[in-house]
């Protein structure tokens, strides 16, 4: 439990945050980072359950809207990303490796204010609170609380173009918390059951039932379904594996408890209209890991063939918390292999 001093700050450094959002930028971004070995704080170990940890950044900027980092996406390069940040910005770089292929930093960091279909941008989180993004051949789809929406942007050219549509969400606006809406958007794979469909999670819009709302937006298996919602853990990203099961990064963030986070599985049949998906735990972690406020999730194929797995923080722009990007390789599962992570 966090001590009642150390609450307050954090409760004062969102608050600023908050009140004092970033000015709009538009181009290069220095980034120093800070290698991380240890996941476990105090430990050498490696394999937490069906998760193996690589190595990890600890990033900082002096450029203030570096931070409040929502979602990212990889190119297929498996070293180009986009980004978005809840202050209703694109940002794009890429990693940067050692010789022995862990993480070492990033470069070619450039942060862009996002538009709406109008061409607008704007100060404050109201009407681009960017939190789900999901890359797909006719474009980038971005998902937006408070303002809620899916919209689509050209690809190339997202960076000073705006929106050019819409996906239309099967749920009236005022049925959805405002700060609590589509923070997962995902693309699935063209050859499983959703045939490429677009998946969204809310984080804490909840059914009667308590359950997360979500929907497949297109696709053959179109419609509502939900999420089982445990506890403070909310869905904030995921990504599709080629085998169509999903992994779902769910986090909480709250005085009583601190910070946690955990990863779930959702076997694909589990993903179709009408069903309430839940999963195995593959990991769950609290402070004595290196974690924040971990909001985004991708995977790639590495030329190894094993799938990497990479999970990165938002910082809320507060003194007290971290830029964070931590990366995993998924083991070939075992019966009962489940990592729950607790000091």
């Amino acid at each position: 439990m966090l001590g009642k001093p150390f609450a307050s700050l954090i409760s004062i450094a969102i608050g600023l945050a908050v009140l004092m959002p970033p000015a709009f930028a538009d181009g290069d971004v220095e980034v120093h980072s800070r290698v991380i070995t240890d996941f476990k704080i105090g430990s050498d170990e490696t394999k937490f359950g069906s998760l193996e940890f690589l190595g990890g950044l600890e990033m900082v900027s002096p450029q203030r809207l570096f931070g409040s980092l929502s979602s990212i996406r990889f190119r297929r390069d498996k070293t180009h990303f986009i980004g978005v940040l809840d202050t209703g910005h694109w940002m794009t770089g890429r990693i940067e490796r050692d010789p022995k292929g862990r993480l070492s930093g990033l470069a070619d960091v450039s942060i862009a204010p996002m538009r709406n279909r109008a061409g607008r941008s704007f100060e404050g989180k109201g009407h681009m609170d960017a939190e789900g993004l999901a890359l797909r051949d006719d474009g980038i789809l971005v998902s937006f609380e408070q303002d809620h929406r899916v919209d689509i942007y050209p690809d190339p050219g997202f960076e000073t173009l705006p929106a050019i549509d819409t996906i239309p969400i099967p749920f009236s606006k005022k049925s959805l918390r405002a700060n609590r809406g589509f923070e997962t958007t995902v693309v699935a794979p063209i050859d499983s059951a959703l045939k490429g469909g677009t998946l969204i999670v809310a984080e804490r819009s909840l059914d009667p039932s308590g359950n997360a709302v979500a929907a497949i937006l297109d696709g053959p298996l179109k419609g509502k379904l939900t999420l089982a919602h445990y506890g403070d853990f909310d869905a904030t990203d995921g990504a599709f594996l080629p085998d169509g099961d999903l992994l779902l990064l769910e986090r909480r963030f709250n005085m009583a408890e601190g910070i946690g986070m955990r990863i779930r599985r959702i076997k694909a049949a589990d993903i179709r209209p009408g069903a309430v998906m839940d999963g195995e735990i593959l990991l769950q972690g609290d402070f004595g890991y290196q974690i924040d406020n971990m909001e985004g999730l991708d995977t790639f194929t590495a030329e190894d063939g094993s799938t990497h797995v990479i999970i990165v923080s938002d910082d809320n722009h507060s003194i007290l918390q971290r830029n964070l990007m931590l990366e995993f390789r998924l083991l070939e599962p075992r019966a009962g292999d489940t990592a729950r992570l607790q000091n």
